[in-house]
């Protein structure tokens, strides 16, 4: 801190004379400053939502505000600071102040591109409106200048508002010429593939569809996902720079495909799936797939698993006579397959599980999985296959940051395997996944090691498989059970013991998400129809356990916006498949409340 410097003496008819020079022309430099000056920053208070902001992972919200109806919310993670950021046009050596209200701990506000020095302020602890203020000088030859804000890595939210930029403003130009040659190229059940000609002068490009601005983009090209099925869409784009927005394009129309079958088509439009301990008993006792109630609509055998961890050689043991007295013969097994086939169920062969680690670090363990598994399936007469890989089965290399392009082995060769699989059964072969919350959704806040490294290379992990195979996937059911706090699309953690972690985290597949807080890198939403909610079915079978009322809140905020509690969905999904649970067996166990509950809410 530098201390104010005291005043030297001078003779006290000198200080007359300036006192008096000062007041004379103190209106009239004054008026000319305010007159020079103006509020550069566009959309300070955040009253249009991020219009004129680019952030990593932020938000508008209408609590807490400063002033008007809205503010910035952003919330930091292990990698991602949520830094908040505006170019802004101005004039060569000029002063200007940069000033905003901020809420939080460890708050930035901050110029950079200055041409001189580049300038920050920051509040270490602001648990109510504080005003931050700084200024600095542009550089001979500086026209722009990036105003922003941020927090501090996995600090919690923050929260912005009233951000004003003051001082001369520079010559913006005109906005450019809006684009031609608008085509749209491939085409998939889900997106639509746009690009255009360049535009001379535009820094960016804003794509609309329908008339919505759904994203904006630096190249002539994009990929707009998250779309529904046989559905028709209207695009246009208009070309960015410092004067704002062209004219918009000529509309291109654009159908997308078909739903794809996944081979879940002839399941039921609400399905409950569940787990049968085929090759262990445990405490829930082994029960006998013939006495599997017909309310179960899709069986998974637990488990198939490999001879070692890097062999990919799967094999399918049946829970032997001195653990499970009551087991039926092989020929028994496959009569009551065969059965429930004839009934319209659909029996699979989960793999994985708690002990089953997989790991296909190599293209021969791939080969061998996809031979393995082929002999399973085709000895027992399977519908499909399960994957339930957990613990250290899938993890990132720390140079793999994009899930749409993975580069990892484990996760290369099981893409792979499961689409030769998929090739070589057809459309009617069923896939299902039982990953955990710390391979999905925790991705919206962490993904493989980081951008600096240190982070667990498991976080996230599950996202590319997920995505490379949406359109071969018939059901993903996450497991909303031993699990930690995970935090929702709200930004706010949740955790299990009741619906509103259900709710948020299938509500989370249903919107799509920033994968690490990277608003350019967003997982799309998976279809309503291949989504259960993965629940234990007592209080025996895993921790996370909610009881039947708790249950239908989820199903009732999920599918009709009613019982949402404080989450509020981003959409309303009567098509959502199911419910997933551990296990029929602990259900049984249960005197089947589980499945009874299921039965009378769907009818």
């Amino acid at each position: 801190m530098e201390r104010s410097r005291p005043l030297a003496r001078r003779p006290l008819v000198t200080l007359l004379t300036v006192a008096a020079l000062a007041a004379s022309g103190m209106t009239a430099l004054s008026s000319a400053a305010r007159a020079a000056d103006a509020d550069l920053a566009r959309n300070g208070g955040f009253e249009s939502g991020l219009d004129g902001w680019t952030c990593t992972a932020g938000t508008t919200v209408t609590s807490p505000v400063r002033s008007g109806t809205s503010a910035l919310k952003a919330t930091p993670a292990g990698a991602d600071n949520a830094r908040c950021t505006q170019t802004v046009t101005v004039k060569p050596d000029s002063q200007y102040t940069l000033a905003g209200h901020v809420r939080g701990t460890y708050v930035h506000l901050g110029a950079s591109g200055t041409g001189t020095t580049d300038v920050s302020t920051w509040a270490q602890s602001a648990p109510d409106w504080q005003r931050l203020t700084t200024t600095f000088r542009t550089g001979p030859s500086t026209t722009r200048v990036t105003i922003y804000t941020h927090g501090w890595y996995g600090t919690g939210a923050y929260h912005a508002d009233d951000i004003s930029l003051t001082g001369p403003g520079g010559e913006t130009g005109q906005p450019p010429a809006p684009p031609a040659g608008l085509t749209a190229g491939s085409v998939t059940s889900s997106s639509v593939a746009l690009s255009w000609s360049p535009v001379p002068g535009a820094t960016g490009y804003a794509v609309y569809r329908d008339g919505t601005k759904v994203r904006t983009v630096t190249g002539t090209s994009t990929t707009v996902t998250g779309l529904a099925p046989s559905t028709a869409y209207a695009f246009q784009v208009a070309a960015v720079n410092d004067a704002g927005e062209s004219a918009r394009s000529a509309t291109v129309t654009a159908t997308t495909a078909g739903q794809p079958d996944g081979g879940g088509a002839d399941l039921p439009a609400h399905a409950l799936v569940g787990y049968l301990h085929a090759s262990f008993a445990n405490g829930s006792g082994y029960t006998r797939l013939a006495d599997v109630p017909d309310s179960w609509d899709v069986i998974d055998l637990a488990f198939g698993e490999p001879t070692s961890v890097t062999s990919g050689d799967i094999r399918f043991e049946r829970c032997p006579v001195t653990e499970c007295p009551n087991v039926e013969s092989d020929a028994e097994f496959k009569a009551a397959i065969e059965a429930k086939q004839a009934a319209g169920k659909k029996v699979l062969i989960s793999i994985g599980g708690q002990n089953g680690q997989v790991q296909l670090t190599t293209t021969a363990a791939r080969d061998k999985f996809v031979s393995s598994v082929s002999a399973i399936i085709d000895e027992y007469g399977l519908d499909g296959l399960d994957i339930d890989f957990e613990g250290h089965s899938l993890s990132l290399n720390a140079d793999d940051t994009d899930f749409k392009n993975p580069r990892t082995p484990v996760i290369v060769n099981l893409i792979s395997a499961l689409k030769t699989l998929k090739a070589r059964y057809g459309d009617d072969f069923v896939l299902t996944m039982a990953p955990e919350t710390f391979f999905v959704q925790l991705g919206y806040q962490y993904y493989g090691t980081g951008r600096w490294g240190g982070q667990d290379p498991r976080a996230g992990a599950y996202l590319p498989v997920i995505h490379a195979l949406r359109d071969d996937l018939t059901l993903l059911h996450v497991q909303d059970y031993n699990s930690g706090p995970i935090m929702g699309l709200d930004d706010q953690y949740h955790s299990m013991g009741g619906a509103d972690f259900h709710i948020a985290m299938t509500d989370m597949l249903l919107t799509g998400f920033p994968v690490a807080g990277d608003v350019g890198n967003v997982f799309p939403p998976l279809r309503p129809d291949q989504v259960a909610i993965g629940m234990p079915a007592s209080t025996n079978a895993g921790n996370g356990y909610v009881s039947p009322a708790e249950v239908n809140k989820a199903l009732n905020c999920l599918t009709e916006k009613t019982d949402c509690g404080s989450y509020a969905t981003h959409g309303t999904w009567p098509a959502l498949r199911g419910l997933m649970t551990w296990s029929i067996n602990w259900d049984r166990y249960s005197n089947w409340e589980f499945q009874k509950n299921f039965d009378a809410y769907f009818g």
